[in-house]
């Protein structure tokens, strides 16, 4: 029926329609926020669709003429600024939203004389929202820090900056790819970002259980030192232990995470080790977790995680894969996979990210380890972070702490190195 209708009205007819459709939602909800302000504003219910009507029509004579448009642009603006100043003369606080509302009406006529309909109609909407939503928006500022803001514009120049100007080209012997190469460090950033994010809504709520699992997320390692030397202070073993274990078991949940995003083909041979791992880490850790302490009662979140986007970080992590990768193939080429999976254990005492992701990148590849090599090199590295962890909370941990929480990790550890039995026969 709708069609039917089409048909019948003329072309230009029907787009008159949609400018004063358009134009006269925007009106309609300023002529509502004037009648609950009962102050002076700018524009209306007829005011607006006849900006709107204005946009199109010198479009229309015009023949779609940029110079035109402009000028009709700078008339309307004109007009606007004169009833800005009006506003001015008759409130000491008067903003200047409605005329920016009227000029993208303009603009929205306009677009639809240039048959730009979805983006005529996208723009009134975000318009209408952006007006609709003053007060949510403006709450921001006061439940936001500054320096929240800072970090998120430093994700965005990792991303949306530094990132697409790369080249997308191999370099060197070691086929180094910068566009990959960064992309790993904006994965991995990401992922800690996105904890790290949920972690600062999540103030004050929640306890323990909450804190581990978040922190598995931004940081297995940091996590399991940060509870350990907290259960020197609490008398919760069975409490501590069990979270330390939980954080170790999101961790196969991150890296599985990362290697899916790098190298489809390793996840398909890590991906059940990956989920059982996690499974009997996060399951068996909560279920500690709750077994009885002689003290008991809910141990409040204390960990205040750091920021994760500091570039001079980003930039070393960067430099450590990039050196993780060429080291892997000068292993493999020289050391074959003995020397592979000695580098993998040694990795465990230090941060894994940049020899697993390195090992997502050369996996497989020409100069790099084969694809049930490298699966087995990455389970090696995770299984050595477990036990190196397990002896950071033994020696930081609360006396009856540290040997369950060193016997929990060293554990998962040696379930770690269980499905080595299959990818190294």
């Amino acid at each position: 029926m709708l069609l039917d209708l089409y048909r019948l009205l003329p072309p230009e007819g029907v787009k008159i329609l949609l400018v004063l459709f358009l134009s006269f939602l925007t009106g309609l909800e300023r002529e509502e926020h004037r009648a609950a302000n009962g102050t002076y504003s700018f524009g209306g219910v007829r005011t607006f669709p006849l900006i709107g009507l204005i946009g199109y029509a010198v479009s229309l004579l015009s023949g779609g003429q940029y110079l035109a448009d402009m000028l009709g642009f700078a008339v309307v603006g004109g007009f606007l600024m004169l009833a800005y100043r009006q506003k001015l003369a008759t409130s000491q606080f008067g903003g200047i939203t409605t005329e920016m509302s009227a000029l993208t009406t303009y603009l929205a006529g306009a677009l639809v004389y240039r048959e730009q309909f979805w983006i005529a109609a996208t723009l009134c909407v975000a318009s209408m929202f952006l007006l609709e939503l003053k007060a949510a928006l403006e709450g921001l500022t006061k439940r936001i820090a500054p320096e929240e803001i800072f970090t998120f514009t430093k994700f965005l120049l990792l991303t949306v900056v530094i990132l697409p100007v790369l080249p997308r080209q191999e370099f060197g012997p070691f086929h180094i790819n910068p566009f990959k190469s960064w992309l790993v460090v904006v994965a991995v950033s990401a992922v800690s970002y996105g904890s790290y994010v949920i972690q600062k809504l999540t103030k004050g709520q929640g306890g323990m259980m909450l804190a581990a699992l978040l922190g598995g997320a931004y940081s297995s390692t940091v996590t399991t030192v940060v509870l350990a030397k907290r259960s020197a202070r609490e008398d919760r073993p069975h409490l501590f232990a069990g979270g330390t274990l939980l954080a170790s078991g999101v961790m196969y949940l991150r890296l599985a995470g990362l290697v899916t995003l790098f190298n489809r083909s390793l996840i398909v041979t890590l991906g059940m080790p990956f989920a059982a791992l996690a499974a009997a880490g996060i399951g068996v850790g909560w279920l500690w977790a709750h077994i009885p302490d002689a003290k008991s009662g809910e141990v409040a979140r204390e960990f205040e995680p750091k920021n994760p986007l500091e570039m001079r970080a980003a930039f070393l992590f960067g430099g450590l894969f990039l050196a993780m990768m060429v080291v892997t193939d000068l292993v493999v080429a020289h050391l074959g996979k003995s020397g592979v999976y000695t580098l993998a254990g040694l990795m465990g005492v230090t941060d894994v990210d940049p020899f697993i992701m390195g090992m997502t990148q050369s996996a497989g590849t020409a100069t790099g380890a084969p694809l049930a090599v490298a699966s087995a090199a990455i389970l090696i590295a995770a299984a050595s972070n477990n036990l190196v962890k397990g002896f950071y909370a033994y020696s930081m941990s609360g006396r009856r702490t540290r040997v369950q929480s060193l016997c929990l990790l060293a554990a998962l550890a040696a379930a770690g190195l269980v499905p080595l039995l299959w990818l190294l026969r």
